[in-house]
């Protein structure tokens, strides 16, 4: 192996490879010519001295040892991109770069309008807004600010609640015309219920909370928050969903009283990130939004 030849952007190459299955979506990932991208693989794999990628039906598969690589390229990814939003702006300037993470449900229902407050009042501020139900580190820096519905428990963060979900079981007011409002959690089992698929914790946490939605009594099952909010919209069933989530959508709430718990929400980022003042306004400025939207009404 000719270490001293190996260049982030071959690697940025590797990596988009891998992302993709192709050149020619590692090259549009990337904003390069295919051509590029095939010499820049080529380069690569003539500095380790083996293939890392085997053609395929499917596309490119990584050979065994790409596959012992990928760690190493998702790290240094990891730590370019927050080389990147390091050096987006002076650290004492409400200007640059930030990069949130949340999970589905907030992010694309709860976060975008408070998104867009926030750049209305710092229009210098650039948001990376990463969607996924993963947990990004941010004792890693894959993150600056994350919204989660649980405690942080890494030791260098910086968490603060910012408030509750109100969780009950809702329809869409077109199913309950169709069929009525049943009385009693017992009466359940003559309607159509949403439900997580293979997500055995959460059926067993909603189960002990009244909500006996497993799989003999669900008619829509998937372990997406949005897919089961989309339902609920369509009228597909009932379900679970946030009254904060629930009124924005009409939904109507059913069996108050009988099924409803809190999730919390937290915001949190690394505690060195205090010092740095565009990082530490998106803490504040999206804690105090959320405080206000989670507020029971």
């Amino acid at each position: 192996m000719n270490t001293p030849q190996l260049q982030w952007e071959t690697q940025r190459a590797f990596l988009a490879v891998l992302r993709t299955g192709s050149l020619s979506g590692a090259a549009r990932l990337l904003g390069i010519a295919q051509a590029t991208a095939r010499r820049r693989i080529e380069a690569l794999e003539q500095s380790v001295g083996v293939s890392l990628f085997i053609r395929s039906p499917a596309g490119l598969l990584p050979t065994d040892t790409a596959k012992e690589l990928i760690s190493h390229v998702e790290a240094m990814a990891v730590a370019a991109n927050a080389f990147n939003r390091a050096a987006s702006a002076d650290a004492a300037l409400a200007s640059g770069t930030v990069r949130l993470t949340s999970g589905k449900l907030l992010g694309v229902e709860v976060l975008p309008p408070m998104l867009r407050s926030l750049r209305r009042d710092h229009p210098q501020l650039a948001i990376e807004l990463s969607v996924s139900n993963r947990l990004q580190a941010l004792a890693r820096q894959e993150a600056d600010v994350a919204v989660r519905i649980r405690r942080p428990t890494e030791a260098t963060v910086v968490a603060r609640k910012v408030g509750d979900l109100q969780v009950g079981l809702y329809a869409a007011p077109e199913l309950l015309a169709e069929q009525g409002t049943p009385d009693a959690v017992a009466q359940l089992h003559g309607y159509p219920l949403i439900g997580p698929d293979r997500n055995l914790l959460e059926i067993e946490f909603l189960r002990e909370r009244g909500f006996d939605c497993s799989a003999a009594n669900t008619f829509i099952r998937t372990d997406d928050h949005l897919a089961q909010l989309a339902a609920l919209r369509a009228g597909l069933g009932i379900g679970v969903c946030s009254s904060q989530v629930a009124q924005r959508h009409g939904l109507v709430r059913v069996l108050p009283g009988q099924v409803d718990f809190n999730v919390d929400v937290w915001i949190a980022m690394h505690q060195d990130m205090r010092r740095v003042q565009r990082i530490a306004l998106v803490f504040e400025a999206l804690g105090g939004a959320l405080a206000d939207f989670l507020q029971p009404r």
